[in-house]
């Protein structure tokens, strides 16, 4: 007798709906699992036997063979525990012949018969409905997450024995334990951060709004205390929410992360992730022994993600930002497979202008040697910073200095202008901001005069190619702020002012 249902495996964010088969045959009493399994999926074994048992059902006295296919794809986790139980019982007949139908089975068994919340649930719910498989079965920590996806039928379930029941086996005695959490943390509301805390700072100010107006990536330089950290804290806050399918990919990446609200619905608002400067590369690229897990970078698609003392991060981790911020995404690859996950965010870096963080002005304070300071911010490499857009100095604010700013909100609305703007323009491109469109486009649209401070620039070697089509980038972010129709020659020589300013 063979038992079948199905569930769903994630590689990277995608997720690969799975036939789950069990087969009981008159021998021994055994328990094989195959079908490319990892060590956590091959414990499934006792987790599924003591689960049944805690319904109140007997384990099958015969050889046990459960296959997992495609056998080519890599199986990992706990996902898969509720189907295998379901499988193996449908084989030993405990549940009616094609009570499960099409349904699709997602949950980790506890051995008291509990089916606990598990993370990713949201992209394997997608995954399942657009592989033709509405009917979805999940933990019921997991229930409002699932619903979250267009089309999917969710049936949530406590335990192993309510699931049973529900298929016609009514010898399954329901359990009375503790309803198991979910596995994301839920957080109480945060203040939100607003830019008119900030006192003075109308250059470093107005770099956050075009930072925010094309989606471009920002460094600023200065001493402690002149403000950088609270300035990068806030760009969030005059970003405009996150587009439909944005916001999906989002609380994808958080939900398999396992830092989404499992109440809480779609991630609106971008993200903002500051990882420390001793983060690994694993942590911030995302990382792994099989299948590799989302970084910092994944968590912070649609959003920022801030590097508070760039220099102090290692080489290594700061050269495997390079390729991410020109694709949008980031591919790990492993032994079995490569994982793909988005990585399309603002990169915001702040960096102290020496080791002991004092010269600027005159640099009377400083106590650092010109070599010191060469090597400090030469930790920044050429090539990471050629693809940052705007580079400014924030000297500290004086005491005249400190006026009231704009509320983000207000700010927002120029910013929200600007990238309607942009993305009228960009219509059918492809291209969401002025970050990220190609220079042979920019080039072909703006004018050759407006265009001349660009190549002067670039003939005497203050900007390389690269940087004069982000120049161009920005020029056309300013010139949406301004409301015109394209950037003029004053709007590239401002361009070539914020990205020249922090250098």
């Amino acid at each position: 007798m063979i038992g079948r249902t199905r569930s769903v495996v994630l590689l990277g964010l995608a997720g690969h709906v799975i036939e789950v088969e069990a087969h009981l045959a008159a021998s021994l009493p055994a328990f094989t699992i195959v079908g490319l399994p990892d060590a956590s999926l091959g414990e499934a074994r006792d987790r599924v036997r003591a689960a049944t048992s805690s319904s109140g059902l007997s384990w099958p006295a015969r050889r046990v063979t459960v296959n997992l296919s495609p056998a080519s794809l890599p199986k990992s986790g706990s996902v898969t525990d509720l189907a295998i139980a379901v499988a193996a019982l449908a084989a030993a007949q405990e549940i009616p012949h094609g009570a499960p139908g099409d349904a699709i089975h997602l949950g980790e068994l506890g051995l008291d018969g509990r089916v606990r919340p598990l993370r990713g649930v949201l992209p394997m719910v997608a995954a399942a409905v657009a592989a033709g498989f509405p009917d979805v079965v999940v933990p019921l920590g997991n229930v409002d997450e699932a619903r979250l996806v267009a089309g999917a039928r969710v049936r949530g379930v406590a335990t192993l024995a309510e699931l049973l029941r529900h298929y016609g086996n009514d010898k399954a005695v329901p359990t009375s334990t503790i309803p198991a959490r979910s596995v994301a943390p839920v957080q109480g509301p945060v203040r939100a951060m607003d830019l008119s805390e900030v006192r003075g700072q109308a250059d470093a100010r107005w770099a956050l709004e075009v930072a925010a107006a094309g989606g471009h990536h920002l460094l600023m330089t200065g001493p402690p205390g002149a403000g950088k950290t609270m300035l990068a804290e806030r760009l969030p806050g005059i970003l405009p929410n996150l587009s439909e399918a944005d916001a999906v990919i989002a609380t994808s990446v958080h939900s398999l992360a396992g830092s989404l609200d499992p109440v809480g619905g779609l991630l609106r608002r971008p993200p903002f992730e500051a990882p420390h400067h001793s983060a690994s590369a694993a942590a911030i690229v995302g990382g792994g022994s099989l299948i590799a897990r989302p970084g910092a970078i994944s968590r912070a698609h649609g959003g920022v993600l801030f590097l508070d003392e760039a220099p102090e991060f290692s080489a290594r981790v700061l050269q495997t930002l390079r390729q991410p911020l020109e694709s949008g995404e980031i591919v790990l690859h492993r032994a079995h497979g490569a994982a793909r996950y988005p990585a399309r965010f603002q990169l915001v870096l702040a960096a102290n202008p020496c080791p002991c963080g004092r010269f600027y002005g005159a640099g009377a304070g400083c106590v650092c040697s010109p070599l010191e300071r060469r090597r400090y911010l030469g930790r920044l490499s050429g090539p990471l910073l050629d693809r940052v857009d705007l580079q400014i100095a924030v000297l500290p604010a004086t005491r005249g200095d400190q006026p009231e700013g704009e509320r983000s909100a207000t700010v927002a609305e120029r910013v929200a202008t600007a990238r309607e703007r942009a993305a009228a323009r960009l219509a059918h491109t492809g291209w969401a901001a002025n970050a990220q469109v190609s220079g042979s486009w920019l080039r072909e649209r703006t004018a050759k005069e407006a265009c001349r401070p660009v190549w002067i620039a670039l003939d005497r070697g203050l900007v390389s190619a690269r940087g004069a089509d982000r120049t161009l980038r920005v020029a056309w972010t300013l010139a949406d702020l301004d409301g015109s129709s394209g950037p003029g020659r004053d709007h590239v020589e401002q361009a070539l002012l914020l990205r020249r300013s922090g250098a």
